[in-house]
């Protein structure tokens, strides 16, 4: 992988371990020489993976659009800094640029980031590697939750996964490294037995 595009909090969350591991994150992606494209922010999470990548000469490139960017929130010291008009484009945007996706903690739109490119996935408009580090757990639920889709015929276990998940950022690494896209219903059929 070349670049990759980390969906995270603009918060920080209650436990430092969080921080953390943006952090960490950003300098371990800067030293494997990958790219990474994010959201622009100078606050939370984002701005913690930004300065890990940063302070080791990494390549951070930021995609915000025009009414996010205040001298509060937008990072100023990025690669390159890509103004775009809506929520929707951004994600477009960083999309195109990257060769797969990894999410960090954070909150709805966290979660709506990672779910429009799983389901980009499932409909067969991508075959990118899905990353998520479970950091402290804060994922455990949503893998329990994607679990059941999965029970109550509601997910492929194909399409569940898709989603490479681990507590390691080096194991999710090798994931996504030596992930290969298989071919996937596009519709939940009921199995008889």
């Amino acid at each position: 992988m070349k670049s990759v595009v980390i969906f995270c909090g603009s918060g920080e969350g209650y436990n430092e371990c969080y921080r953390e591991a943006a952090y960490n994150l950003g300098a371990m992606l800067a030293t494997r020489n990958i790219r990474i494209i994010y959201g622009g922010a100078k606050v939370g999470l984002m701005g913690a993976l930004a300065e890990g990548a940063l302070e080791l000469g990494g390549q951070v490139i930021g995609v915000i659009p025009y009414f996010l960017k205040t001298t509060e929130v937008v990072h100023e010291a990025l690669t390159q800094l890509i103004m775009v008009d809506t929520m929707h484009e951004r994600k477009i945007k960083m999309y195109e640029m990257s060769d797969g996706v990894i999410t960090l903690p954070g909150g709805w739109g966290t979660m709506e980031e990672l779910f429009e490119m799983l389901t980009w996935s499932q409909l067969g408009l991508h075959s990118k590697p899905i990353g998520l580090l479970n950091v402290n757990g804060y994922y455990d639920a949503l893998k329990a939750l994607s679990d059941n889709m999965v029970q109550e015929g509601f997910l492929n276990e194909c399409v569940n996964a898709t989603l490479l998940i681990s507590e390691s950022m080096e194991e999710l690494m090798e994931k996504m490294e030596a992930y290969q896209p298989s071919i996937k219903p596009r519709l939940i059929t009921k199995q008889t037995t």
